[in-house]
């Protein structure tokens, strides 16, 4: 019997002050606004949705950018 290793889509885990870190992605990516941003714990797959829609990124790099701006 064959098993397969199914690769699991990475998640985002907030850490540290989202406002610091929206303020940072706004200043990089200038098509970002405020509602793009809006960010509610539970909900951290609409922000990276929303995200990929704005940046026209795949998933994986949205998160990597939030996730390399976290501390």
């Amino acid at each position: 019997m064959e098993t397969t290793l199914e690769a699991q889509p990475e998640t985002l885990k907030m850490t540290g002050n989202w406002s610091a870190m929206a303020r940072l992605l706004k200043y990089k990516f200038d098509q970002l606004t405020d509602a793009d941003l809006r960010f509610e714990y539970g909900k951290e797959e609409e922000l990276v949705l929303r995200l990929v829609s704005r940046l026209k990124k795949k998933r994986e790099e949205v998160i990597k950018i939030i996730k390399k701006g976290q501390v």
